[in-house]
């Protein structure tokens, strides 16, 4: 299982930040996909990534330790699954997203592998947070 996770803190008090989070429509074209469509629970996203086109749904679900997680119901990995926890602090709002995943080979080839896909995971979670820090 491969993981990648980011974190910052940020002006924005707690209450702002989850409800920006919870806007998953904005929240998830901030990640850089170039479709997003949510009915209910469901999240569906597609976007181009290099040379291949990548298409997820994913599911919410309710997580102990968490203020929004979701997992891949169907697409490139064998397993994906992502946590994002708000925490107010004195310095402000602290702000974790977390992703662990593990590639299902047969689908991803020889095109894309663990780095390129955390990298580009990395990237998205940035773009997430800066988003949720307005």
């Amino acid at each position: 299982m491969q993981r990648v996770a980011v974190d910052r803190t940020v002006e924005a008090d707690a209450e702002t930040v989850r409800m920006r989070m919870h806007d998953i429509e904005p929240c998830m074209r901030a990640a850089g996909f170039d479709e997003v469509t949510v009915a209910g629970s469901t999240i569906e996203v597609a976007n181009e990534v290099g040379p291949v086109r990548t298409e997820l749904t994913l599911e919410r679900f309710e997580a102990e330790d968490a203020d929004l997680a979701y997992r891949q119901r169907d697409g490139l990995f064998e397993a994906m699954t992502t946590w994002y926890r708000v925490t107010e602090t004195e310095a402000g709002t602290a702000i974790e997203a977390e992703t662990e995943f593990e590639l299902d080979v047969a689908m991803v080839g020889s095109f894309l592998d663990s780095t390129v896909i955390s990298v580009q995971r990395r990237r998205e979670l940035t773009a997430q947070l800066d988003y949720l820090e307005g």
